[in-house]
């Protein structure tokens, strides 16, 4: 498997995201920066709380014009629920073959109380209005992530 690094021409994707409408990452280069972060699993404690923490800034990001789009292997139906649920505004999208995943390095091996399993890293990928990722983060933190990379998007303007 490869990871991603800064410098990297970001994979392109197309998925349904929460509104039932197919999403792409051309759908926003050369009109505004992105911030694609793939979690785990709707509504579970540490993937809520990164969600929420995104909305919460969502003005930032808007004033930057920077688009969130958060990936999982949920489905839209479930990234509806989870959105109402708890009034986020980022926008979520269903790769539920996990194909996306795996083009940006996320799909990984796991351990958890000694068991190992494939699973979602949690990681986040800043990818500037060229197409270009300007940072790739992976097995990040969720509390506090949204805060971090606010502030590497504004470095980035």
């Amino acid at each position: 498997m490869t990871l991603l690094v800064a410098g990297n021409r970001a994979p392109n994707f197309e998925l349904c995201n929460d509104d039932m409408h197919m999403s792409s990452l051309s759908d926003y280069v050369g009109k505004k920066t992105i911030v694609l972060y793939f979690y785990p699993k709707d509504d579970t404690p540490g993937c809520t709380t990164e969600a929420i923490e995104f909305t919460t800034f969502q003005e930032a990001f808007d004033k930057a014009n920077t688009v969130v789009l958060g990936v999982s292997r949920d489905d839209c139906v479930s990234h509806a629920a989870f959105k109402d649920k708890h009034g986020l505004t980022v926008t979520l999208l269903a790769d539920t073959e996990g194909e996306v995943g795996q083009t940006y390095g996320v799909w990984q091996e796991k351990e958890k109380d000694g068991v190992k399993k494939m699973g979602i890293v949690r990681s986040t990928f800043l990818i500037d209005r060229l197409g270009i990722i300007r940072h790739a983060l992976y097995n990040v933190h969720a509390k506090g992530h949204a805060e971090e990379v606010l502030a590497l998007v504004q470095a980035m303007q």
